[in-house]
């Protein structure tokens, strides 16, 4: 009888799943609580094995030894395992979720997720001054696009359950189920009117009542109840928003060029790389133990005020300095956590002194530590508005909203000013890779350049003779011709150059040499030439034909800028206005 009930149970079931893949957006939420529930398991059982990993490691009354080895040992197997196995799986999380997101369809490898979580895991509880914050947000929407493609759901469908898996990670890791949400939005998707926000939400709170079920409903750090004082203190606040925004921009700077130095080194020490992190926590850790790992429990001391003011000063210095060596040398960890540590201290020092100067019109240093972590978020991350949601929920403390607002903007107003690309779009672009900006994505809807783009009818190679170049192309009717090396593109050449050149009697010449210093790439960058991407809107080619006089763009990937997908002319730009009559062209890549 049950050989015969187990067939009619899984037609119904396929049944079932046919009719719901036909109502896309049932689907979408029914998926949602599914990956809301997975990914709020997953992240509690990466926070239960980090924490008693790191209780193994460093027990009670351990020797001083234990805190340069243990991190050095951990940095070596784990670099060793994200070179040989897991590429995808270093650093943060954030960025490679963009690019999945974005760029590559919303398509994350399981064997990436497992990575991620295994050696991140081994990275933390060996003490390396990293977070578990952004690795979750990665295992998320990992976790979410796995589902979504074994389900056989189309490229639209994976990519709108992405921002729910990592909506889910956050509020799993950090217990905030609205800031989760507004970062997926503000953050990954960077639109908070984003289409996906029901499924955000439902996948936010799912975790997040799992992890309640499961680990509890305390709060990540128990605070004192502040208020403010006085109103004069809004001028102290305002200096703490000064100064958590030089020390965002301090931290961020140190990290992208200690990430750019470590990428310039030979391919075959990426590595051994990693243990440049795991020696210089754990030297520093020797003598400072706050250093080593995330270190909340410090960060709850300096909220209750039960850290003085040098130490609270030196911890903010050491932090800064081992998180930037431990992410740029490629260890697997995010700087969320590092951010909250680093902002609490600095808005320890800041209240401290005031509280110092005018105690009877100042709060304690707690109240300026609490409202330093959303500032140093604000400034680093780039999240304003996640940064003070987030506080608040972390903290469950509304009575400083106010001052939190103050500082956060002035924190953001100066990072923004000090260094223009945010820290995610920066490490993409270290890596060749070209995220789209807010910008962008606003234009997303009006004409893009993949809709009029040509592939190119001809290229040059950089060790043509001008002679050859100039017959090869003079009767074209393109403006400029792309040049092309083993590596990719490497600059764009007009028809006048070549005219002249081959005319000047300088035939013997090579393209090479009409490129000069400034024409073309270098080093697998796109800032030297100018360029569009296939998602950029036209109005955007038009102002980079405009400020570049050039009426020919290359037109390359955003994974790889030096991958050339075709060319768009200033032709192709007035024929999609209608501008010009049309004629045949061309179709662009995948129709």
């Amino acid at each position: 009888m049950a050989t015969n009930l187990r067939p009619s149970w899984i037609v119904k079931l396929h049944k079932s799943l046919d009719r719901l893949r036909q109502r896309e957006d049932q689907l979408s939420l029914v998926l949602s609580l599914v990956i809301g529930a997975l990914v709020g398991l997953v992240v509690v059982a990466f926070i239960v094995l980090t924490g008693r990993l790191a209780a193994r490691m460093y027990p009670p009354g351990g020797s001083g030894w234990r805190r340069i080895l243990v991190p050095v040992l951990g940095s070596l197997s784990t670099g060793y395992l994200l070179s040989r196995y897991f590429p995808f799986a270093r650093g943060s999380g954030i960025p490679q979720t963009k690019f999945a997101l974005f760029i590559n369809d919303g398509r994350i490898q399981f064997r990436t997720v497992l990575g991620k979580f295994f050696c991140c895991s081994a990275s933390l509880a060996s003490g390396i001054a990293l977070g578990r914050e952004g690795p979750s947000v990665q295992v998320g929407a990992g976790i979410a696009s796995v589902v979504a493609r074994s389900l056989g759901l189309p490229p639209k469908l994976v990519k709108a359950l992405v921002p729910a898996g990592c909506a889910a990670a956050l509020a799993a890791a950090f217990n905030t189920p609205i800031a989760a949400v507004l970062f997926s939005l503000e953050e990954i998707m960077g639109d908070l009117h984003a289409e996906v926000l029901g499924s955000v939400v439902l996948s936010s709170a799912t975790a997040w009542m799992v992890l309640h079920l499961v680990l509890g409903d305390d709060p990540l750090f128990h605070v004192s109840g502040y208020q403010l004082v006085h109103t004069s203190e809004f001028a102290v606040y305002a200096v703490l928003g000064l100064v958590g925004g030089l020390g965002s921009v301090c931290f961020v700077k140190l990290l992208l060029g200690l990430r750019g130095w470590f990428m310039r080194l030979p391919k075959w020490t990426v590595w051994f790389q990693p243990v440049a992190g795991g020696l210089t926590v754990g030297v520093m850790g020797y003598f400072v133990p706050e250093v080593l790992g995330v270190g909340y429990n410090h960060v709850e001391k300096v909220l209750n005020g039960d850290i003085v003011l040098k130490l609270v000063v030196l911890f903010a210095v050491l932090k800064i300095v081992a998180t930037a060596v431990c992410y740029a040398s490629g260890n697997a960890g995010g700087i969320f956590g590092p951010a909250l540590f680093i902002g609490a201290m600095m808005g320890g020092a800041v209240g401290g002194v005031a509280h110092a100067l005018f105690p009877g019109s100042t709060a304690g240093p707690g109240a300026y530590a609490l409202v330093g972590m959303g500032t140093a978020f604000a400034g680093i991350v780039r999240t304003p508005l996640t940064s003070v949601i987030m506080i608040f929920e972390i903290t469950r403390d509304y009575t400083i909203i106010v001052p939190l607002m103050i500082s956060n903007l002035i924190a953001f107003f100066i990072s923004q000013k000090l260094q223009p690309q945010p820290i995610y779009e920066a490490l993409a672009s270290q890596e060749g890779v070209h995220l789209p900006t807010a910008h962008s994505r606003a234009n997303a809807e009006r004409l893009q350049v993949h809709q009029a783009m040509r592939s190119p009818p001809a290229v040059l190679s950089p060790d043509l003779l001008i002679s050859a170049a100039h017959l090869q192309v003079k009767d074209g009717a393109l403006d400029a011709w792309p040049v092309i090396d083993a590596g990719g593109l490497c600059g764009m050449v007009r028809n006048s150059d070549l005219s002249q050149a081959a005319s000047g009697g300088e035939p013997e010449m090579k393209v090479a040499e009409l490129l000069g210093t400034g024409a073309g790439f270098g080093h697998s960058t796109a800032r030297e030439l100018p360029h569009v991407h296939p998602d950029h809107s036209l109005s955007l080619a038009l102002e980079r034909m405009g400020s570049s006089g050039l009426k020919v763009l290359p037109v390359v990937s955003r994974a790889n800028v030096r991958q050339l997908i075709g060319v768009i002319a200033l032709d192709d730009i007035l024929d999609a206005y209608g501008v010009t009559n049309s004629r045949d062209r061309l179709p662009p890549p995948n129709g």
